[in-house]
């Protein structure tokens, strides 16, 4: 039996003819401990999908099952962290992180869960800063904030939603590492979402491509079978990683792609004649004459 899995999801908008089917027939099963990317195109509908399994939106069709269970509502079992950081601006980094252990561990003692509040600051490197507001961290650092928030509920999957979207080039590729590193330390299951064909193919076991919307569905998958720890300025010279990246790509440009659409209409072009530049320019002021305006007449001589 497959961990977490969805079986023929749909999910739409509206209703009647303003009705807009952003899902259709999604079918995903996923392993526990697995780490598993999701990459498509802005729109496509892969907040919606991530939604469906945290259990923030119902699907219209279809199911979707955590070890058998049907997904009906949220829960700590599945922690998710947003590309917008969602923290409370008037909590402290340790206070937001707190919020969240207090609410999922309430019977645990004081000092425990001040201990594991701390463990996951210190996972993180944001021990110097545990006790400044959001507004006073850099993006990269609000977003450590996140996900340790998210860690510290213990949850059985991490599902991440482009958390790294918004971030600089340096401090994306920071964030990337420590992913892995938290990772490969505590073997979550996790569902990362993003548009970044690279970033899958350095973090994950497997990539699903999501094809363009409307009615987006998952294309076939890609195992990354590429040695970990990954180096990502060695992936760039891995055979297999060009493999990799072609197979995802050509799928998202291919058949997976936006649905190419056809136009064919009449040209109507102008009743006017080019200019002939080897004739001088006497009649008509030497502008462009139309082929109304051409007249041919016989002179004859008595």
């Amino acid at each position: 039996m497959a961990f977490l899995e969805l079986t023929n999801v749909s999910k739409g908008y509206g209703f009647g003819a303003s009705r807009v089917e952003v899902l259709r027939d999604i079918n995903l099963s996923i392993t526990e401990g697995e780490f598993v990317a999701i990459v498509g195109y802005s729109g496509a509908g892969k907040t919606t999908l991530m939604s469906l399994i945290a259990g923030l939106q119902r699907p219209d069709a279809g199911t979707v099952t955590l070890r058998g269970e049907e997904v009906t509502e949220p829960s700590p079992d599945r922690a998710i962290v947003f590309q917008n950081y969602s923290l409370l601006p008037w909590l402290s980094v340790h206070e937001n992180i707190a919020l969240a252990v207090d609410e999922v561990f309430p019977n645990w003692p004081k000092e425990k869960r001040r201990g594991h509040i701390e463990k996951f600051v210190a996972m993180v490197n944001l021990t110097p800063a545990r006790d400044k507001k959001p507004r006073e961290l850099s993006g990269g650092m609000r977003q450590r904030v996140s996900v340790a928030r998210a860690l510290a509920m213990n949850p059985r999957i991490l599902l991440l939603d482009e958390p790294l979207s918004a971030l600089d080039a340096l401090t994306r590729a920071t964030l990337q590492d420590e992913i892995e590193r938290l990772w490969e330390s505590d073997r979550k299951t996790v569902v990362l979402i993003t548009n970044d064909v690279d970033e899958g193919i350095l973090l994950a076991d497997r990539i699903l491509p999501l094809s363009a919307g409307p009615r987006a569905t998952l294309g076939p998958e890609v195992k990354v079978d590429i040695e970990r720890p990954r180096d990502r300025k060695a992936l760039n010279h891995d055979p297999r990683f060009k493999e990799i990246r072609k197979e995802v790509i050509g799928y998202l440009l291919g058949t997976g792609g936006r649905p190419k659409t056809s136009l064919t209409r009449k040209l109507v072009l102008p009743d006017i004649e080019p200019e002939d530049l080897n004739r001088p320019r006497l009649s008509l002021g030497g502008r462009p004459r139309r082929r109304s305006e051409l007249k041919e007449e016989v002179v004859g001589a008595e």
